[in-house]
């Protein structure tokens, strides 16, 4: 862990949890590496440690340390250097009529209503469907760095001073180098929708507003379905062997 002491971490506690099932991959453990105590882990810190790899849920910091599997790889969008592909222009295009506004974090009955819907539709094996608020709360609510809410409304047509319709929300993360997408979740009864592709786009137009370098997308594994999309965000990069490299075509296979 020599690269730790190379950044203000010094304070910091990293311990390894006890194996449990992979949600990723079927059949395999999964272990993951904690960062503590978490009211330690400010802004600076936190963009530090995820330049190596680290996310978080909540207050809770880490990254993947399996005993016998490296399948996750941190991945980042060079948000200055990217070019839309046509189905991603069609999605900005699809979209194009939401309505983007930023907001702190804050507990709002109408996100949560659309974020059990969500979770319902499209993740019901994923054993968040059934969230309480309190749930809710501690995975979306709780942060100890610079946190936003973005919620993305339909307009009304031919309507005054009236909120437009609640598509989606998105979590977002503000770091030194870039932005951190934590979590998005929409409404999934659309036919044909695609706010997530427009979601991620959005995230990188944000960024390149702010003169930032990155958008950080999570963990990307290559065998895994619900992760192959964000490989499609080019160019991008992976942290393998503790070195950020280019995913290229060879990836874009997943």
């Amino acid at each position: 862990m020599s690269l730790l002491n190379d950044i203000p971490l010094s304070a910091l506690h990293f311990y390894t949890t006890a194996p449990y099932p992979c949600s990723y991959l079927p059949g395999l453990q999964a272990r993951s590496q904690v960062a503590t105590p978490a009211l330690l882990i400010n802004a600076p810190v936190y963009s530090e440690l995820v330049q190596h790899g680290f996310r978080r849920s909540g207050t809770y910091t880490y990254r993947p340390r399996c005993d016998d599997c490296q399948a996750c790889v941190p991945l980042r969008v060079l948000a200055k250097r990217f070019m839309a592909n046509r189905s991603q222009q069609r999605a900005w295009k699809q979209h194009a009529r939401l309505e983007a506004s930023l907001h702190p974090l804050q507990d709002n009955a109408e996100h949560y209503g659309l974020y059990q819907r969500y979770q319902r539709v499209r993740h019901p094996d994923g054993g968040m469907d059934n969230d309480d608020r309190e749930s809710y709360q501690n995975f979306l609510l709780q942060s100890h760095v610079d946190s936003v809410l973005v919620e993305f409304r339909e307009p009304f047509d031919h309507v005054q001073d009236r909120q437009g319709v609640l598509r989606m929300v998105s979590l977002i993360d503000l770091l030194s180098d870039g932005l951190s997408s934590v979590y998005t979740f929409y409404e999934p009864d659309i036919p044909r929708a695609r706010f997530g592709v427009y979601n991620v786009l959005w995230q990188i137009e944000l960024c390149r507003r702010l003169d930032l370098d990155y958008v950080y997308l999570g963990y990307w594994i290559e065998h895994s379905r619900k992760m192959s999309y964000k490989t499609k965000y080019q160019p991008a990069q992976g942290l393998i062997d503790r070195v950020w490299q280019t995913l290229g075509k060879t990836s874009l296979q997943a």
